[in-house]
């Protein structure tokens, strides 16, 4: 069985209890507290309530015996609302004057007629009345009258024509309109007919804006139709495990997406086996087929020629005309090096062919190749001239410009229309992307 509860301990739904004369168990809570104006002890009472068809509230008052200095303020007991809300009251009788009005610290209290603003923040809570707001304006404004007076007397005086202004409002001699606007949704106008609708006041409630979520301090959730940022895959190494194609003993692939300045983004991809130390790398293409095939002519003339970067795609052909050598489509697979780290591959796929200059080999044969290499160390060197060829139907294969955006004197770039043999090599004769959907839709 559940334990009792103490003894006069107050029931939750008891600590919040409509204001009333004949209640003898609501008395405020009296507090020993510090006077900010005399520094000596003064009392705060606490006083737990409830607004009818409203909500809590927790009225405050502190007043010090030696000074005189007394100060009362509101603060809401419950949490902060989904939505903001604005009353918007028609003053148009002194009726309307008596009316109950909670103001918190984040409202801003206009009257539009005189052009008046309190801002958010401006001033403690309050629980008051119509009346009492303006009463409290006015002593807010005549409190440093004197210091103007001395100081910016052309100042004080139309602070004065105010002031006469707002007490001429509380005469009610001509209706004016009171808006209360506060982004957290615990202010309050007392409507003296509810519950029946009260056709001088106007409640609207709205959605916060960032700015008031920030200013109330709660973290402003993005817009519904905003989305969520796409991951940035261009700083970051992925790994996923596969086979080294050597030995066969499991190993890391990893793979970056790189993008190539004046050219595409390109996917470079390296194998490294800790077993038998075997590494392998290579380079996709991170992008469509293009329209065009691409033929791309570099005359190389200088040593540092060799030192630009080079993406030759598993699609792209090499020729070196001096040389009489041409790499068909797909031999040494998609690279992304530089120009002597190419040559260098071409050297070492031939010369490290058993069937071209092994034991078998035919002499003749073996003579042109040897001649091959030598000429090709010479390029190496700097000390032969010859052009280097990329051909490739793709359009896929990139030659670094070291004069870009201009155009380099040394490089000829040319952008031909595929045959319907490299068509059909590439796979895009039996390919349709044009209108595939209507030509499944009596299928569905």
């Amino acid at each position: 069985a559940p334990s009792p509860a103490p003894a006069g301990a107050p029931a939750p739904e008891h600590l919040f209890r409509p204001i009333s004369a004949e209640d003898e168990e609501q008395q405020p809570t009296e507090i020993e507290s510090l006077c900010m104006n005399c520094y000596r002890n003064g009392t705060t009472r606490l006083l737990l309530t409830k607004i009818p068809f409203f909500r809590e509230i927790i009225v405050s008052s502190f007043s010090c015996e030696h000074c005189g200095w007394n100060n009362t303020e509101i603060q809401s007991a419950g949490r902060i609302q989904d939505q903001g809300v604005r009353y918007t009251l028609t003053v148009r009788a002194q009726e309307d004057m008596n009316r109950e009005v909670v103001k918190t610290d984040s409202a801003t209290t206009r009257i539009p007629e005189l052009d008046f603003e309190i801002p958010a923040f401006s001033q403690k809570g309050a629980l008051t009345t119509v009346e009492g707001l303006i009463s409290r304006a006015i002593s807010g404004l005549e409190q440093d009258q004197p210091a103007r007076r001395a100081n910016e007397e052309a100042v004080a005086k139309r602070i004065d024509e105010f002031i006469v202004k707002l007490k001429e409002l509380k005469q009610v001699a001509s209706p004016f309109t009171l808006i209360i606007d506060d982004p957290s949704g615990n202010s309050f106008v007392e409507n003296p007919h509810a519950p029946q609708k009260d056709h001088a006041l106007v409640v609207t409630h709205y959605n916060r804006t960032p700015q008031q979520e920030e200013m109330l301090g709660l973290q402003a959730e993005p817009p519904p139709e905003e989305k969520p940022e796409e991951e940035d895959l261009r700083n970051e190494v992925l790994q996923f495990n596969t086979n080294c194609p050597e030995c066969n003993a499991p190993a890391q692939t990893n793979m970056k997406l790189v993008q190539i300045p004046h050219f595409k983004e390109v996917i470079i991809m390296a194998t490294n086996c800790e077993n038998c130390g075997h590494r392998t790398n290579e380079v996709k293409s991170g992008g469509a087929v293009e329209p065009l095939g691409t033929k791309i002519t570099f005359h190389i003339t200088d040593p540092l020629d060799l030192t630009r970067d080079v993406l030759k795609s598993e699609t792209c052909s090499v020729e070196i005309p001096e040389l009489e050598f041409e790499l068909g489509m797909a031999v040494l697979g998609g690279k992304f090096t530089t120009l002597e780290g190419l040559l260098k591959d071409i050297q070492e796929l031939v010369t490290k062919n058993p069937f071209t200059l092994g034991d078998s080999s035919n002499p003749g044969q073996m003579e042109k190749l040897q001649e091959f290499s030598r000429k090709l160390d010479q390029i190496l060197q700097g000390d032969m001239k010859a052009h280097f060829i990329m051909n490739d139907p793709a359009g896929n294969s990139y030659f670094q410009n070291v004069y870009a955006p201009e155009d380099d004197p040394h490089m000829k770039v040319e952008h031909y229309e595929r045959t319907f043999a490299q068509n059909e090599d590439l796979g895009l004769n039996d390919m349709k992307t044009e209108d595939y959907e209507t030509g499944l839709a009596p299928q569905r």
